[in-house]
C-alpha cells in the first residue's frame, strides 16, 4: 500500500462521511493501521492512502486509537512550535505552531462514542490528522516563505531519492 504523497490531490480534499462501518471500512482501517507501522508513523488519515473517508488511527507511546468521523471538540493550552513532518511530505520537517492539548471526539469500529483527549505529541497528532480530513497538510501553518523553503527541499529529496 503506497501512502499519497504531496501533490496528490486527494490530500486537498474535505474527506466524506462515514455512513457505516461495512467490511471495506473495516478493511480500509486494517491498512491504515499496516501502513502506519510499516512507515513508523504515530498517525494516519484515510486520505493519506488515497480513500477520501473520515477516518484516523493514532498509535502514540501505545496510545492506540481508530475513530470513524472525528471531530475537533476542542484544542487548549499554550500554542508551542514542534518540529513536525509528515509521511504524505516525506523527508522534510518544519517548527509548526499547535495547541497542547486537543480532544477529538469519534466513533469505534464497535459503534461506541468515544472521546480522546490528548497532551504533547498525542494532542499535536489529533490536530495534524484532522487537518489531513479537512484537505489541509502542515504545510499550511507556515509563513509562505517557509512554506516555499521547505517545498523547495521537499522536491530536491525526491529527485535525489529517484538517482
Amino acid at each position: 500500500m503506497r501512502i499519497q504523497t504531496f501533490g496528490d490531490s486527494v490530500l486537498r480534499q474535505r474527506a466524506a462521511p462515514v455512513d457505516e462501518v461495512t467490511p471495506e471500512i473495516r478493511a480500509i482501517c486494517e491498512r491504515m493501521v499496516e501502513a502506519m507501522v510499516r512507515a513508523d508513523g504515530v498517525g494516519l488519515a484515510a486520505p493519506q492512502i488515497g480513500v477520501s473517508k473520515r477516518i484516523i488511527v493514532l498509535d502514540v507511546d501505545g496510545d492506540f486509537h481508530i475513530l470513524i468521523n472525528p471531530e475537533l471538540v476542542a484544542t487548549s493550552g499554550a500554542v508551542e512550535e514542534s518540529s513536525e513532518g509528515c509521511l504524505s511530505v516525506p523527508g522534510v520537517a518544519a517548527l509548526v505552531p499547535r495547541r497542547t492539548e486537543a480532544t477529538i471526539r469519534g466513533t469505534t469500529l464497535d459503534g461506541n462514542t468515544v472521546e480522546v483527549t490528548g497532551e504533547g505529541l498525542l494532542a499535536r497528532a489529533i490536530q495534524h490528522e484532522m487537518d489531513h480530513l479537512d484537505g489541509r497538510l502542515f504545510l499550511d501553518h507556515l509563513s509562505p516563505a517557509k512554506r516555499q523553503s521547505l517545498l523547495k527541499a521537499y522536491r530536491r529529496s525526491q529527485t535525489d531519492e529517484e538517482k
